[in-house]
């Protein structure tokens, strides 16, 4: 790469590199590619991905970036919600987490704040947030 700079300034961009490259992965367990595999396990993937950035920032800077995860928690099974919570407990970082649903967030009740959204602002909710709650924010 260092070698085709004067030839990429030139030519005004890069000819070769990561952005001419695509990522493909691969799910281990399965042995399958990405694009096989369930909404699950693809989002499962990506969301891998973006911890394991986190950490190595983390690692590099002694502490992590903000992460804003909307609607993280759709799509995952039970177990995989589970190992993704403990990961982001174990992040040494400030996350922001956003669902239209509590319940897949009760595993977090002890260790993060609930807020409920309405008109004019956020208010604290405790988790898991009662039934009558929920259906009032529908």
């Amino acid at each position: 790469l260092a070698a085709d700079r004067a030839r990429d300034a030139a030519a005004g961009g890069a000819r070769q590199g990561a952005h001419r490259t695509d990522l493909r992965m691969v799910l281990l367990p399965k042995e399958i590619p990405a694009e096989l595999c369930s909404t699950g396990e693809q989002k499962a993937l990506l969301v891998a991905v973006v911890l394991a950035q986190a950490a190595l920032v983390a690692a590099h800077r002694g502490f992590a970036p903000l992460l804003l995860l909307d609607e993280v928690a759709a799509h995952l099974d039970p177990g995989r919600r589970e190992a993704l919570f403990a990961a982001l407990v174990a992040l040494p970082a400030q996350c922001f987490l956003t669902g239209t649903e509590f319940a897949p967030f009760a595993p977090l009740h002890g260790v993060a704040e609930a807020f409920l959204a309405r008109p004019g602002g956020l208010i604290p909710a405790d988790l898991p947030v009662p039934q009558a709650a929920e259906n009032a924010i529908k």
